[in-house]
């Protein structure tokens, strides 16, 4: 069933070594991807967490092959275009009312070095010496040198170590141990050494995604705003992968009722048409900034920033958010997800069956656990030849597919997972 190539790309975290069949993708529609052949995939984990109502969302390619016809590209620095204008003010509107800023960039970890740089700034800007970053146990908020130093160390980055900054590491706040998370940071926030004052506090909301879909309750979320908020130490929501619905609302922050000082948005934010992000910042955040003194200038970009190709596709988006029912389409794949996930949580082999909104996930009970495990490029193997395009994360399993998907697809998917528990 599986279309394979010879070519010399070299692929994101794939091991060429190991010799895997590469598909080849000629087309995709809905929830499922299909090769020159005509064999077929469903999509399980939405391309990467990107593909929210579909893949080729009439609407969305509408407004591609639009906008291509008007402006492909603009240099950002001091000139601007209808589409990244009209999707500020949207975004704007549809945030909560601090956040009053928007910086454009090209994906979920430039979106992240752009919040860190933000938080830097402001305190360089208005004469305070906080440089210390604080984040969370299993975190992981992309691949650049800013956001792997304030991610997890291991497997990701090991390599790299000599490039990243020092962080100061919360633990994750696991059933049970919830106070003992916010007792470390109410004492990281509090720390007043030479060096170790924070600066800001970044958290992926409720669920930690390349860490293992680790999930933690709003209560938590909340009391870990209210402590930052106390002693003056910026907070960051990483909703890269949480917003535009995955965890059953359009951002996690709002089922804590959390208005972060710094937002980090992509993947959905086109639909996961085109590549594009955004960081929203509270108005002292820029005004630190705002200066007559040019050298007080925010000296970030990326010749891509703001691209209008880019922009239109999230304009889409955002109308079909605003026109059609997603939130109801999220409420009955969170219900289909629970009711699938329900059919396999006695099952011996299985361990921490959990959900958050659309996203499922287990843990196959294994003696050699974690992100390396042997199982993983086993399972790849199984699903890709059944017609499923799941990835696990070493022996955790998770579902997150798009919207869209339909109820007899969402069942194949849950079935190879059954299936593969055999292996």
């Amino acid at each position: 069933m599986t279309e394979t190539h010879q070519s010399p790309i070299w692929h994101p975290f794939t091991q060429h070594g190991l010799g895997d069949p590469i598909p080849l993708i000629a087309r995709a529609e809905g929830a499922r991807l299909y090769d020159a052949q005509g064999n077929c995939w469903i999509d399980a984990i939405s391309s990467w967490w990107v593909t929210t109502h579909g893949h080729a969302h009439p609407r969305i390619m509408a407004a591609i092959r639009a906008q291509t016809e008007k402006l492909d590209q603009l240099i950002f620095a001091g000139w601007t275009h209808e589409a990244a204008e009209a999707l500020a003010a949207e975004l704007i509107r549809i945030t909560p009312d601090p956040l009053t800023r928007v910086f454009f960039s090209d994906s979920g970890s430039t979106s992240v070095e752009v919040a860190l740089k933000m938080a830097l700034g402001y305190w360089f800007h208005i004469g305070e010496a906080r440089s210390r970053i604080l984040v969370m146990e299993h975190s992981y908020h992309g691949d650049t040198i800013g956001a792997m130093s304030v991610g997890a160390r291991g497997v990701y980055n090991r390599a790299w170590q000599p490039l990243l900054f020092d962080v100061g590491t919360i633990p994750f706040p696991a059933e049970g141990r919830e106070q003992a998370t916010l007792d470390a940071l109410e004492a990281a926030c509090a720390a007043k050494e030479a060096g170790h004052t924070p600066a800001a506090f970044i958290v992926e909301p409720l669920i930690l995604g390349a860490g293992g879909m680790l999930i933690y309750p709003a209560w938590v979320l909340a009391e870990m705003r209210s402590i930052c908020a106390a002693h003056g130490v910026l907070f960051i929501a990483d909703e890269v992968m949480t917003g535009w619905g995955r965890t059953g609302t359009r951002f996690a922050c709002d089922q804590a009722g959390v208005i972060p000082d710094i937002l980090c948005l992509s993947k959905g934010l086109t639909g996961g048409a085109m590549p594009l992000a955004v960081t929203l910042c509270i108005e002292p955040v820029f005004a630190a900034h705002l200066s007559t003194d040019r050298a007080k200038t925010f000296y970030h970009s990326s010749s891509y920033t703001a691209n209008p190709i880019a922009c239109a596709a999230a304009n889409a988006n955002l109308d079909i958010w605003r026109d059609e029912p997603v939130q109801a389409r999220i409420d009955a794949l969170a219900d289909a997800q629970a009711a699938h996930l329900a059919m396999l949580s006695a099952d011996v082999r299985v361990e921490n069956p959990r959900r958050l909104g659309t996203i499922a996930a287990l843990d196959v009970v294994q003696p050699d656990p974690g992100y390396l495990s042997t199982l993983a490029p086993r399972l790849i193997a199984f699903y890709r030849e059944r017609g499923v395009l799941l990835r696990p994360l070493g022996n955790t399993i998770y579902v997150m597919p798009p919207y869209g998907i339909t109820a007899g697809e969402l069942a194949q998917v849950w079935a190879a997972i059954a299936a593969s528990l055999e292996i």
